[in-house]
């Protein structure tokens, strides 16, 4: 079958375009829901108790047929829908992280300086730190105290909610600031946000920090030092929304890479049986290396699949190491979309473009090749076939021209164990913005393609 070229908005029937509008606006409910990664995980564990998933770790045995999910530290969690195969033979594994770039407040953050309440933070993930000043922002996390009981918090996106800001120099006095280059013209030190200026009434010595600290005990009963146990993660405020006059594209925050979190998601709830068993990572730390006890550097995703094949009745070590070899993944994420306000970074006839469906990228990292994983030709004819078959258009592309840059995902982690990867998500503008943009288009062909993936690859 011949390769589709054409724009999806040109070969999509009625029916699928109004397919299409459903699932963006459930996609945009799914940023809305999950602004972080804990946030996440509570919505997909929502969502898949109720299309019939059930707790692995409250399992006693299991049996091809039936869906189990995996949560790890309510960060990350893994999904298998279990095949009439051995599973030995390998699963369908499609891989995406829902962290993304953001700030996060230190440990020690509640200051005043002249008469100002500030929290102080550290940048998470890479950022353009100027992108991130004079615009509204809201706080999401959890504090917990000593005795263990835990506040979540989420404050500034509700209508009637207050927001938060990063202040920047007016242009009046910036000459000297607009000297610097874009790396340095915002420091990070100066990310901190503005939470307040009213002091407490009769209180002499750091008046504003004393309201703040009020504020948190009467409405959370939050005292200062449990903010050191605290996870607070400060993103742009607001709801994700329809862009252009066409209304063809998402703009939202986060979208690197719960965008294909949640496609590959949706994917795994919609493909009911299967021969081969499937499943479905979601994991946390991607944006800074993958590391800690909820990346994909961890045991997390070994132990759950060990975890698996015990309640199948036929663990061995050995038979974990082959069904890690044989799988095969998709590693959900997402690629630079042609921008034509800066072509001087892509090379055109191997980019990305918007309207022309998923993104295979048969390797990332930077100049040459370094930290990549790089997919076998073998494996990439096998997933060409795959899709065609399924009428799912896709396009083949680099992340910019050799010498511009670079970035890396999951992939490489997964093709430790030698299981067959590539890269594969979503082409979005502006990537690690505080608002990012896709196409509506982009989205509902990657779930195409996801579906199509775990029902017929072999």
């Amino acid at each position: 079958m011949e390769k589709i070229e054409k724009n999806l908005w040109e070969i999509y029937n009625d029916t699928q375009l109004k397919e299409l509008e459903i699932f963006n606006e459930k996609y945009k409910a799914f940023l809305d829901a999950g602004k972080t990664e804990r946030e996440c995980v509570t919505e997909i564990i929502r969502q898949v108790e109720e299309a019939g998933y059930q707790n692995l770790y409250s399992m006693d045995s299991l049996k091809a047929g039936d869906k189990v999910y995996a949560a790890w530290m309510e960060k990350s969690i893994a999904l298998f829908n279990v095949g009439n195969e051995p599973l030995e033979k390998g699963m369908n594994i499609l891989g995406a992280h829902i962290d993304s770039p953001r700030l996060d407040l230190k440990q020690n953050p509640l200051y005043e300086e002249s008469g100002f309440a500030y929290f102080d933070t550290h940048y998470y993930g890479g950022i353009k730190k100027y992108q991130w000043v004079t615009i509204p922002l809201s706080i999401h996390g959890v504090v917990v105290r000593k005795d263990g009981t835990k506040e979540v918090i989420s404050i500034g996106e509700q209508e009637n909610d207050p927001i938060f800001a990063v202040t920047d120099l007016l242009i009046h006095l910036s000459s000297k600031q607009l000297e610097k280059n874009a790396a340095t013209v915002i420091e990070g030190e100066n990310l901190d946000i503005l939470i307040g200026s009213r002091p407490l009434q009769g209180e002499e010595k750091e008046a504003v920090a004393a309201k703040i600290l009020k504020l948190l005990e009467d409405t959370y009963h939050i005292e200062k030092d449990d903010l050191m146990s605290a996870e607070l993660e400060v993103v742009p405020a607001g709801k994700a929304r329809d862009c252009g006059l066409d209304r063809s594209m998402v703009m939202a925050y986060g979208q690197d890479d719960r965008i294909c979190a949640y496609t590959s998601l949706a994917a795994m709830l919609d493909v009911e049986r299967v021969e081969r068993t499937s499943c479905c990572i979601l994991v946390d730390k991607e944006e800074i290396g993958s590391v800690g006890a909820t990346g994909m550097n961890s045991k997390f995703f070994e132990n759950a699949v060990a975890d698996l094949y015990e309640k199948l009745g036929g663990f061995s070590e050995l038979k974990l190491r082959k069904v890690l070899a044989h799988s095969t993944m998709i590693s959900s994420d997402v690629s630079a979309a042609y921008d034509p306000m800066y072509t001087e970074v892509y090379d055109k006839k191997s980019t990305s473009f918007f309207g022309k469906g998923p993104v295979f990228c048969k390797h990332t990292g930077s100049r040459g090749k370094s930290g990549s994983n790089d997919a076998n030709a073998e494996y990439i004819a096998k997933l060409r076939k795959v899709f065609d078959e399924n009428t799912v258009s896709f396009q083949m592309a680099e992340l910019g021209k050799v010498d511009a840059g670079g970035g890396g995902t999951i992939a490489y982690i997964l093709a430790q164990y030698g299981m067959e990867v590539i890269d594969g998500g979503v082409a979005v503008l502006c990537m690690h913005a505080p608002w990012e943009i896709s196409s509506k288009a982009d989205v509902y062909e990657a779930y195409r393609g996801y579906c199509a993936f775990l029902r017929d690859m072999k």
